[in-house]
């Protein structure tokens, strides 16, 4: 047979033909034997199709290719992340075992190996946020860094090439990346790996915000880089006098940052000054490099006013992740607010690859902080006495938070999150302490445990052994260790009180001769308001519930429900008919629902909380109401892929519109008579759409509107949308929810 004309055969050429361009970048970090046998396991994976097509991301061989070129360019990361990622498949395929892979490439590679199946594992079976097989995953993260970086650098593949995959999907990868990998890519200061990530999920959650942003940075472009080279002029000048080496240039805000600010601080994009940053990069002796960056600093603040509240110092001490810089924020010309970042070459490769380019400079020394993080990570999401919802939240905090540095009465420095307090801080020197914690002296005043630190304070911890934690603490502490340990805490001196009041309970019970039915009492404490048994039996410990009214009521309860259950007539078997709102077809489930078509026996309906009208994207929710229909940038589309990803159906529109709408537009202008008539004027005369109500107020020279209208779909939308801006005053058209 012609090999030539066999697909298999040149799927596997060209499969083949690729993973030779990944060797040449392999080749300056492996021997030739260890290429040799690479080589030779890949032969044989790709002999027995293991780089097959998958359903969701096509292509695994370029899958696998990207993701290794991604690790060694953009991560910096050597030869054994990019091999366990190679050796991934076969291993999954079984044309290599864990021990072959030991036997072959060491230990190490095989760890890594063996940590991508496990990680691997978990997302295949529907890792939903909230849920314990979520927090099984974080876990798994956690114990190899490299793991981490692997699934980075694979989900930025994945979401760069999302436009080919299914909307489904396409959603899904948005969300996750949105929830667990640009946190990760954050704490590990990969900067350029988390805005791309933060920029896409904007891109496929609110493709409109997306492209309105992309758009106006296109067309301020001339404006903004004329003055950029107007800032940069006098500066450079200096610099060159000096006979520093650098570079300067001006850098873009990312859509995502730009996106945020608009809607935290709810201005128009014309009112964003700080829409760029210059970044100026000294190439100096290791020796030189905190000298020569005051030295940039001075000259920049000798050209432009600097704002002294504006000024970030991370020279003298690194953030935890590495990142070292010094920010300030001056006044350029036109009275416009500059951010001037001044860093070294070394400091950039660090804050533009992250950890990687840290092990390289600065090799063990970085990776123990790292590790010291994953391990207090993992015991964190192993305490089994806290929720789910409380793992997480503690994980999100130990990824984001700012740092503030203080010191012991000895000297020893001490890094704690922004807004830390005394408690916090005792918490963070032991947990003994923490807990009998009563007081401190910060700068040799006395202050409450709840004082908050500021930077280079000097702190003493004041203990008693009477104190014990309080459930107000919860309230002021903000550090993932304090919380931690007051709950633990307060869990352990709960579950005493609870047996102790159920020893209280059995005894009164067995006094009175009464014998408990387990079922009438679990709805009796339901009845009184309590949400879980150990609330109940709290508040007998305490005092505040009786036990003999407790009695009593339970024996009124089990006395109605008898006299009721005697009532009670008999239904027949076969007139019994059981209720299932969430069925729904297999072949339904796969392959979408088709809105307007045929949906014989699916309840459906379109939700209120974002009402999605014909031409938007939609996906369907099963509840137990039936089938709810959401646009895709609902405000709650989020929560929902990441908590009940299993229960999202795919679903379009069919056909033509038969059907109408409301829709409720926020309009905001100025407050002119003129301009109501106008908005009013247009929307009668456009065919097909009816004004259902208006109202408007109006403040400080400015109305804002909210106007009703039913219509048949998006098209029309848009187009009473578009015209309504071209009205003289009006400052903002949007869809609400």
């Amino acid at each position: 047979m012609d090999n030539n004309n066999n697909p298999a055969y040149n799927a596997g050429g060209r499969a083949y033909s690729k993973f030779k361009r990944l060797v040449t970048g392999l080749k300056t970090h492996l021997s030739s034997d260890e290429l040799q046998k690479l080589r030779s396991v890949v032969k044989k994976a790709l002999s027995e199709n293991v780089y097959r097509k998958d359903e969701k991301t096509g292509s695994i061989t370029d899958l696998t290719v990207s993701t290794s070129i991604i690790l060694m360019e953009e991560l910096g990361l050597k030869s054994a992340s990019v091999i366990a990622l190679i050796l991934y498949r076969p291993v999954v395929h079984k044309t290599l075992t864990e021990d072959e892979v030991k036997k072959l490439f060491g230990r190490d590679i095989a760890d890594i190996v063996s940590g991508l199946i496990k990680v691997n594992t978990l997302e295949m079976n529907g890792t939903a946020i909230m849920s314990d097989n979520y927090i099984k995953l974080l876990i798994s993260l956690a114990e190899d860094m490299r793991v981490i970086l692997i699934k980075i650098a694979d989900r930025l593949h994945k979401i760069r090439c999302a436009e080919k995959y299914s909307d489904q999907y396409r959603l899904q990868l948005a969300v996750e990346a949105s929830y667990l990998y640009t946190p990760l890519a954050h704490k590990l200061g990969l900067y350029n790996i988390k805005t791309e990530l933060e920029d896409l999920h904007l891109k496929y959650t609110d493709r409109e915000a997306y492209d309105y942003i992309l758009g106006k940075l296109s067309e301020s472009k001339d404006t903004r880089d004329k003055y950029i080279t107007e800032f940069i002029a006098p500066i450079d000048a200096k610099l060159k006098e000096t006979g520093l080496k650098y570079d300067i240039k001006g850098r873009v805000k990312s859509i995502s940052s730009i996106h945020n600010k608009l809607k935290k601080q709810k201005i128009e994009f014309e009112s964003v000054y700080d829409l760029f940053a210059i970044r100026i990069i000294l190439d100096s002796d290791p020796e030189k490099e905190k000298a020569e960056c005051w030295q940039a600093y001075s000259i920049v603040a000798d050209m432009y006013t600097p704002n002294p509240k504006r000024l970030k110092d991370w020279l003298s001490i690194p953030k935890s992740n590495g990142y070292e810089s010094l920010h300030t924020t001056v006044m350029g010309p036109r009275s416009r607010w500059v951010e001037v970042q001044i860093r070294t070459r070394r400091m950039d490769e660090i804050a533009e690859r992250g950890l990687a380019a840290h092990w390289k400079y600065k090799g063990v020394k970085s990776q123990s902080k790292m590790d010291d993080w994953l391990s207090g990570l993992r015991e964190m999401l192993e305490n089994k006495n806290l929720d789910s919802s409380e793992k997480i939240e503690n994980f999100k905090m130990d990824l984001y938070d700012d740092e503030i540095y203080v010191f012991t009465p000895k000297g020893d420095l001490h890094k704690l999150p922004y807004g830390a307090t005394i408690l916090d801080f005792a918490f963070a020197i032991h947990s003994r302490i923490g807990s009998a914690c009563v007081s401190g002296k910060v700068n040799g005043k006395n202050v409450s445990i709840r004082h908050k630190l500021q930077n280079g304070d000097q702190i003493e911890i004041v203990t008693s052994p009477n104190q014990s934690p309080k459930q107000d603490w919860l309230g002021f502490v903000i550090t993932s260790k304090a919380k931690n340990k007051i709950r633990q805490s307060l869990k352990e001196e709960a579950n005493k009180q609870v047996e102790i009041a159920k020893e209280m309970l059995k005894r009164r019970v067995k006094n009175r001769k009464i014998e408990i039915n387990e079922s009438i009492m679990m709805r009796m404490i339901k009845k009184l308001g309590f949400k879980t048994m150990t609330d109940f039996y709290i508040k007998i410990a305490d005092e505040s519930l009786d036990i003999n009214s407790v009695i009593d009521q339970y024996q009124e309860l089990e006395k109605k429900e008898n006299e009721s259950h005697d009532r009670h007539e008999a239904v027949s078997a076969e007139n019994y008919v059981p209720q299932n709102p969430d069925a729904v077809k297999e072949s339904q489930a796969k392959e979408g629902l088709i809105l307007d078509k045929d949906l014989t026996g699916v309840d459906y309906k379109l939700a209120k909380c974002c009402n999605p009208i014909y031409g938007d994207e939609i996906f369907g929710f099963v509840s137990s109401q039936g089938i709810k229909i959401h646009r895709k940038n609902c405000p709650n589309a989020r929560d929902m892929f990441s908590r009940f990803a299993y229960r999202l159906i795919p679903a379009r529109w069919s056909g033509k519109s038969g059907s109408t709408y409301t829709v409720t537009l926020r309009v905001t202008g100025n407050d002119d008579i003129s301009i109501i008539n106008n908005l009013t004027s247009i929307i009668s005369k456009e065919q097909g759409i009816n004004m259902r109500s208006i109202s408007i107020d109006s403040n400080d020279g400015l109305f804002h509107g909210s106007v009703s209208v039913t219509l048949n779909n998006t098209d029309m939308l848009n187009g009473l949308v578009k015209k309504l801006k071209t009205v003289k005053g009006i400052k903002e058209v949007n869809r609400l929810s």
